[in-house]
């Protein structure tokens, strides 16, 4: 069977990444994660103190940029490089990055700059990417396009316990009130805002457990098989 282009979008901690991930490992194809990407920009402005508010200043910069992934077989996880370092707790835990990613996200040079990049990853086909355009503007012909979503309170929860797992000191309400700034900022921006595709496919995971949207997901993928699509 042909490889496919499967590409996912959706709001801020709904579960895009997880559910790509184990499409990937299903699948066996690659998975590229955006939201990483767009992170380790932004970690990258913050560490040479660039104001991000100055996007002339951040566009001068980003030829110094090099972001890549690699696999960590004994965990099974995605690691982020920039610059050839390890940066994936950095960029996970980090509240300063969390705070900045979705402003940093908005700017167009920045857009242009990663965007050419993912594009140049699926070139092959046989990928999973998610993140907040990758079905309206990354790739806007991908066989498979989903659009998840969830209440805003099973998003802030499940964030609040992933930031737990990982030693971070937060309250409810202070991820509550990033996941709307969030929210707002990445359905507001003037470039790529966070829109539903047309004929992408809705799933509200609110009252799914991962096992349950994955199984949803891989019947979607065998239909367009069966039909010759993929």
């Amino acid at each position: 069977m042909k490889n496919i282009i499967i590409a996912i979008d959706g709001y801020s901690s709904c579960g895009k990444s997880t559910l790509a991930r184990q499409l990937a490992k299903e699948l066996n194809y690659h998975y590229v994660d955006t939201g990483a990407m767009y992170r380790a920009v932004t970690l990258y402005l913050i560490q040479n103190q660039i104001d991000i508010h100055h996007p002339e200043m951040v566009a001068n910069v980003l030829n110094q940029i090099s972001i890549a992934f690699d696999f960590d077989e004994a965990t099974q996880t995605q690691i982020t490089l920039l610059n050839g370092e390890n940066i994936e707790n950095q960029i996970r835990i980090n509240p300063r990055v969390a705070s900045a990613v979705s402003d940093v996200s908005a700017l167009s040079e920045v857009r242009r700059f990663l965007v050419k990049q993912q594009q140049e990853l699926g070139k092959n086909k046989g990928i999973v990417m998610d993140g907040r355009d990758i079905g309206t503007v990354v790739f806007p012909t991908a066989e498979l396009k989903l659009f998840i979503t969830a209440e805003a309170s099973i998003r802030a929860n499940r964030r609040l316990e992933e930031l737990k797992e990982k030693g971070q000191n937060t309250t409810y309400e202070e991820v509550l009130a990033n996941l709307a700034k969030r929210d707002h900022i990445d359905t507001t921006r003037a470039d790529s805002p966070l829109v539903k595709a047309s004929d992408a496919i809705e799933i509200d995971n609110s009252n799914l457990s991962k096992d349950e949207q994955l199984d949803q997901v891989l019947k979607l993928v065998k239909g367009l098989q069966m039909n010759g699509n993929g």
